[in-house]
């Protein structure tokens, strides 16, 4: 797939997985990338290969100072900014219990504020110029919930609430908002990235029960993030980009179990909120 004019990207968390795969992606065909790491001689490869189209910039996305600055300092290096996609972020395991007020603060810090902030460095370039896209990375975990992530999926719920919020707002400026929602990927969001809490003896039963569940919806294998880059590249390609976008082939199976459940309940329940309404 070809852009008509190419795009100047901002993509955070650009060393490894979906960053990646999409900053090589939109260098590919023509596009400029800001791309952003902790450690940004993972990116020399890149900036050896495709030269001045890449801008490295070194970034913790949990520094507020820092975001605002990078994300200026790309518009003003390429003279303005297309899409803007907030990636970086990683996943926490533990049962609710288990979690300590750091992990779950940590958890909140890189993938809401971090989100949260890089969000609102770039919203003025993208009014100014009455055009532009963000790509929030969520999961299937951001609108489902499964045992032993609670802090993660606390962590996508919040981010699909203020970016939902925010697509309303800013749709008559010409910003578009859309959430990303993967499912299972070859990334190393389980692996390398993830951080685990000290496990309590009470939950290992359940544990195994969820690891079981996980592996029943993964038998599939995990998805290619290589090949998720075609389909992000559409999105931002269309006139009109959904809000919501899936990833892989389980999610629409996982959100359609727990929608029609909900609604199920609800309906079941309504008797009970109309008594509460008086």
């Amino acid at each position: 797939m070809t852009s008509q004019t190419p795009k100047t990207w901002f993509i955070t968390g650009a060393s490894r997985g979906f960053g990646r795969e999409w900053s090589i992606a939109a260098l590919e065909r023509g596009d400029r990338v800001a791309a952003t790491a902790r450690d940004t001689s993972t990116l020399d490869d890149l900036v050896q290969q495709y030269g001045e189209a890449i801008l490295p910039l070194r970034l913790d996305v949990t520094d507020r100072d820092a975001d605002f600055a990078a994300v200026a300092q790309a518009h003003e290096h390429f003279g303005r900014l297309d899409v803007v996609v907030n990636n970086a972020g990683y996943g926490q395991f533990g049962f609710v219990e288990e979690l300590s007020e750091a992990e779950f603060r940590d958890q909140m810090e890189t993938n809401v504020f971090g989100a949260m902030w890089v969000t609102q460095a770039a919203l003025p370039f993208l009014r100014a110029q009455g055009s532009g896209h963000l790509l929030q990375v969520s999961s299937i975990g951001g609108i489902s919930a499964f045992p032993n992530v609670g802090a993660y999926h606390a962590s996508k719920w919040a981010l699909e609430g203020f970016s939902q919020a925010l697509a309303q707002e800013v749709a008559d400026l010409g910003i578009h908002v859309t959430l990303i929602e993967p499912g299972g990927f070859a990334t190393d969001w389980a692996g390398p990235s993830a951080r685990h809490a000290t496990p309590l003896p009470a939950y290992e039963e359940a544990r195994e029960k969820a690891a079981q569940w996980r592996a029943q919806r993964t038998g599939s294998g995990p998805g290619d993030p290589t090949a998720s880059a075609a389909a992000v590249l559409r999105i931002v390609d269309a006139d009109e980009p959904p809000l919501r976008a899936f990833l892989g082939s389980a999610p629409l199976g996982i959100a359609t179990a727990d929608y029609e459940s909900r609604l199920a309940t609800w309906r079941a329940w309504q008797d009970n909120a109309e008594l509460a309404q008086g």
